[in-house]
């Protein structure tokens, strides 16, 4: 991965080459001068392009590495073993596997394609999953300190959001005492074979919740974020940056004045030269199930109405869930 950028606090949002900007929240997380010209460059990266990375936000490199590694030596494991943890649901707080081509994400845009070409390992505290694999050791601890450090982090630009609309600082801290936050981790493997006809690593799609914090890295097939205008744009890989944005939920909560915007996870050119083994950690920020999803004050003044009937997180993402999966 490349360096991360030395952005000034003056100088917030400029954007990469690519057009997403890189924003160094460190002043605003440790109170500095600065704080608004974080928030200025976020609620505009929000309003254009719903995805901008971050720096200086003080999550651990040594758990993220923990994590990303334990979480490689359980991929590397055979395909019995995996398919033999994780596929029951009777644990709150367990871990949930979803073997390749299990999931379609682009089924949530009416969009039939085969099952994306990728497997994954999920958690949430409040989310029912299957007893802990005993290999590798430590990998439940990894997960739970590692969703840790991103509660911390997501509780940030909560607050960040709060003083761009206009809201007390802890607006929406009570709908988050009881979140359904998800920790994910992907890995898509080396495509040795073609994909079939439609096949992509994560078929296109706008995440659920309220936002999505990811970690990702350099590689041949990696993350694409569409434009207003139809085009995909390859998202930069920034080393120690976060890659943040907007989702559904949100969204709507804003009265679509913040965007959720497309993405998704292309495949690998059939002519490339080296690995294109590729591994993301995602952390889906949801909200908890009574959560009431309706427009917020300041998206509906001056004689603006809101665009959706209100309804609970719980009701919104079980809706989402079952397109996914073809339930």
């Amino acid at each position: 991965m490349q360096p991360a950028p030395q952005v000034d606090a003056t100088d917030q949002g400029e954007a990469t080459d690519q057009g997403i900007p890189v924003i160094d929240v460190g002043p605003f997380i440790r109170g500095e001068a600065g704080t608004g010209a974080v928030v200025r460059a976020i609620e505009t990266a929000c309003r254009t392009t719903g995805f901008f990375l971050v720096t200086g936000h003080g999550v651990s490199p040594e758990r993220t590495m923990r994590l990303y590694n334990l979480a490689r030596a359980f991929f590397d494991l055979p395909e019995d073993y995996k398919r033999s943890h994780g596929r029951g649901t009777g644990l709150n707080g367990g871990v949930a596997f979803s073997p390749i081509a299990d999931e379609a994400l682009a089924a949530t845009k009416g969009i039939k394609t085969p099952g994306d070409y990728k497997e994954s390992l999920n958690f949430g505290l409040r989310l029912n999953g299957d007893t802990w694999p005993d290999q590798p050791e430590g990998i439940e601890s990894a997960f739970r300190d590692y969703f840790s450090e991103m509660e911390s982090l997501a509780g940030h630009l909560r607050r960040i959001f709060c003083q761009a609309i206009g809201l007390e600082p802890d607006y929406f801290e009570p709908a988050f005492e009881n979140h359904l936050s998800a920790l994910r981790v992907i890995n898509y493997p080396e495509q040795e074979l073609d994909p079939l006809p439609g096949q992509l690593r994560a078929g296109v799609h706008t995440d659920y919740g309220f936002m999505t914090i990811l970690r990702s890295e350099a590689s041949s097939g990696g993350l694409q974020v569409q434009t207003r205008d139809g085009r995909w744009l390859d998202a930069p890989s920034i080393d120690g940056a976060y890659v943040v944005n907007i989702a559904d939920a949100f969204m709507r909560w804003s009265n679509d004045e913040w965007v959720s915007t497309p993405h998704r996870v292309a495949n690998p050119p059939r002519n490339r030269k080296g690995s294109s083994r590729r591994q993301s950690i995602p952390f889906f920020v949801n909200p908890s199930k009574e959560t009431v999803i309706s427009c917020l004050e300041p998206f509906c003044t001056d004689g603006k109405q809101a665009k959706y009937e209100p309804i609970t997180y719980g009701d919104y993402i079980e809706l989402k869930t079952r397109q996914a999966f073809g339930r």
